[in-house]
């Protein structure tokens, strides 16, 4: 069972731990049976951890990723090789093609963490927000000519923010997140993305309601959703 906490660790015995995880040993497991055609890679445990890694860290990039476990013994012990930067890049690409089993793992997650922490789901709130890509996606083809119709990432999109504290709204490359958050321990139960042209609509986050109901096999006591996004 993956274990809850809010403030989670970033060492690599968490790091250890997650891999040992029934869920996400079950989700290297159904990889390792594709039989990937190519010549052999890093093992798919390595790759995954790569991907945890950058995920408990926030990195932004792969290289970065790449980097920290090289120089981090613990780390390239607990994954048990440290991948390339392209290997990391050409795992995600196939791993977008079996998206089914990634979900599935989530969903098991979720599962365990609903019984590690029976209040989870009982009260959540649903909002948007935006998520700038990587790649900064010029608009205009040039100065003052046409907006530009291909993109480096073709699912990101241009769309617009509202102003914050720390930076002022307006145009942003990137995408728009929508998310169900149990208020009680922090924890996501569940969400979607969209690109920011997409307009948010009702139906859109009481769909990620039903979500979260259904993923917590209970009924939502409370739950409150944003109506003010864009």
């Amino acid at each position: 069972m993956v274990t809850s906490t809010v403030a989670l660790p970033r060492d690599s015995a968490q790091v250890r731990a997650l891999l040992d995880s029934p869920e996400i040993a079950s989700l290297i497991t159904q990889l390792e049976s594709l039989h990937w055609t190519g010549r052999p890679g890093y093992p798919v445990r390595a790759m995954v951890g790569l991907a945890l890694v950058k995920g408990l860290h926030t990195l932004p990039t792969w290289t970065r990723t790449v980097a920290l476990v090289r120089d981090h013994a613990a780390l390239r012990n607990a994954l048990g090789a440290v991948p390339s930067v392209d290997a990391a890049y050409r795992f995600v690409a196939k791993l977008r093609k079996h998206d089914k089993l990634l979900t599935a793992c989530i969903d098991a997650v979720i599962a365990s963490l609903h019984d590690a922490e029976p209040k989870m789901g009982q009260t959540i709130a649903i909002d948007g927000s935006d998520l700038p890509a990587y790649g900064n996606g010029q608009r205009f083809v040039k100065r003052g000519g046409a907006e530009r119709k291909k993109f480096a990432d073709p699912d990101a999109s241009w769309g617009h923010r509202s102003s914050i504290s720390t930076r002022s709204g307006g145009g942003y490359y990137g995408y728009k997140i929508h998310a169900a958050v149990c208020t009680t321990t922090g924890l996501p139960v569940a969400g979607r993305w969209r690109r920011p042209r997409t307009r948010n609509c009702l139906s859109c986050r009481c769909c990620l309601t039903r979500r979260s109901v259904a993923a917590s096999g209970r009924t939502c006591a409370c739950w409150t959703v944003a109506m003010t996004l864009r």
